[in-house]
């Protein structure tokens, strides 16, 4: 007598799922146990993409899971691991910016075979890679019959039998039947798979609605020119002074068809000469009132002059009456997006009052995604590391430092910083003095452009680097390309072989406003 077939649930995956996720894996994988999840690796993998984990239940008991990732797949290519793909278990790889949707893995219950769960599963995939416009499904997929016929035929061979049906095998025939083709042939992709003798079956799933991106931003350049300001402070009559002499800078970075600008810290801070009488907090509350006029210029000279430009930085005033430390990137297709400073030093809070803020995150742009960290910031290398997890692939350092012990700190910093994330570090700051304005006397800077310290690198790591103290522009390009071969065939790779079972970094998202 057969079994009465019970309520059927597909539904997002949950932390509280496990211990039945667990059951069902055993059933499924009884034949090899590397192939369990741990809950630790469950509980990061909804941290990071909730969306993309499905599963599937029966009266209310979990009977399958398919799991799944976004990744830019231009970034591994059609030769890769499990272990590549996952980051090690870390899914550092998860890019929401991404083009395709990867399997990581699917199974049901033997208990429950028979009812097309796996189909559900498989659908829920599609519906999803549909709704997120991206342009494919792809995964390795076991071949779990092969090790009976190894012996008499190769891969190649077998795979041809199974799409010619004159063999089964319980996941590739299942996968052909969903409308998946054949790619490549993957050795030691999941190694201690003695079933599928190591191999897998590259496979993929063309989303036919995928309409890909026709903006501007959809475009991203493999050598990318920087060109960074070394900003001499002077006095300037008005605001229209500053914006003649920032025009300028923007102009002679554009000429050499520079893809990015990069202003100092605190640059338009001469414009606080005229406030002197005040104390030094509420001049620079006075400052702050020039922001957004500052904002809307660049953003204008970003379309004018086809550049993306970094402003540094410059006070703020918040809804709530906090001063903060802002930027903008003001990107030249006419938009633009705020970042601000994380951390404040003891003399920015004790003179000007400055408060830090809380938004640590990638800005997209025509060149990939890019991250900004001001000054102080770049010396925790928890915020580059959060960022580099996020997919930064340059990061901007706008400062300004009084003194050569100040520079030094970020300078020393975020050349470590270039190595331990395996991006290109951009800083730059101010020179010259202020005599007539108050906690903003004197000024040190160079201008550098940091690499990782590789084989298709600088050996000392250094692209490019300003004379010092000197009013100039360092123009330099940086390579994105190499930077993807170094995440995989690096001497070192310090993304992925960083021990995530040991510890991990945790960036603690908040809904609101920093107090």
């Amino acid at each position: 007598m057969e079994e009465k077939i019970g309520k059927v649930e597909l539904r997002n995956l949950t932390i509280d799922d496990y211990q039945g996720l667990k059951e069902s894996m055993i059933a499924a994988y009884e034949n090899w146990t590397g192939a369990l999840w741990e809950k630790k690796d469950i509980d990061r993998l909804l941290k990071v993409f909730p969306e993309g984990q499905f599963a599937v239940l029966m009266d209310n008991k979990i009977a399958g899971c398919a799991l799944s990732l976004i990744i830019d797949y231009d970034r591994f290519g059609n030769s890769h691991t499990f272990r590549d793909i996952t980051g090690k278990m870390t899914f550092s790889t998860h890019s929401p910016k991404g083009d395709v949707l990867y399997g990581i893995e699917v199974f049901v219950s033997p208990k429950f075979r028979g009812l097309r769960l796996g189909r559900r599963l498989y659908d829920a995939r599609k519906e999803l890679c549909e709704r997120l416009n991206l342009r494919a499904i792809v995964f390795g997929g076991r071949i779990p019959s092969f090790h009976e016929h190894a012996d008499t035929m190769t891969p190649k061979q077998y795979i041809e039998k199974v799409r010619s049906k004159q063999l089964f095998d319980p996941t590739l025939s299942f996968q052909l039947a969903n409308d998946f083709h054949v790619k490549k042939i993957l050795r030691n992709y999941l190694p201690g798979d003695t079933e599928s003798q190591e191999y897998a079956v590259l496979l993929e799933w063309d989303n036919i609605y995928y309409e890909k991106e026709s903006s501007d931003l959809a475009y991203k350049k493999s050598v990318v020119r920087l060109g960074l300001i070394q900003w001499q402070m002077r006095h300037y009559k008005g605001l229209d002074d500053l914006f003649e002499q920032a025009e300028f800078f923007v102009d002679a970075v554009s000429s050499y068809k520079s893809d990015f600008a990069l202003f100092p810290e605190f640059f338009n801070a001469p414009l606080m000469a005229r406030f002197n009488e005040l104390r030094e907090a509420a001049a620079i509350r006075r400052l702050a009132e020039f922001t957004e006029s500052i904002r809307d210029k660049f953003l204008h000279f970003a379309v004018s002059y086809n550049v993306n430009i970094i402003t540094g930085s410059m006070p703020w005033i918040t809804d709530n009456g906090t001063l903060q430390n802002i930027g903008y990137v003001c990107r030249r297709n006419g938009t633009f997006e705020q970042y601000v400073k994380i951390h404040v030093t003891p003399d920015e809070r004790k003179f000007w009052g400055l408060e830090g803020g809380c938004k640590v995150q990638v800005i997209e742009t025509d060149c990939g995604p890019i991250g900004v960290l001001i000054c102080y910031d770049v010396e925790f290398p928890e915020l580059s590391r959060i960022l580099a997890s996020q997919g930064m692939q340059i990061l901007f350092v706008p400062f300004l430092t009084d003194t050569q012990n100040g520079y030094s700190r970020v300078r020393h910093c975020a050349r470590a910083r270039a190595i331990e994330n395996e991006c290109y570090v951009a800083i730059a700051g101010s020179v010259g003095n202020l005599p007539r304005v108050e906690n903003m006397d004197i000024q040190f800077a160079q201008a550098v452009v940091f690499t990782p310290c590789d084989f298709s690198f600088p050996t000392n790591g250094i692209k490019a680097e300003a004379t010092p103290n000197t009013e100039m522009i360092l123009v330099a390009d940086v390579d994105i390309e190499l930077l993807h071969e170094l995440h995989t065939y690096g001497a070192v790779r310090n993304l992925l072989d960083r021990r995530t079972d040991v510890y991990d970094i945790s960036y603690k998202k908040k809904d609101t406003p920093c107090t």
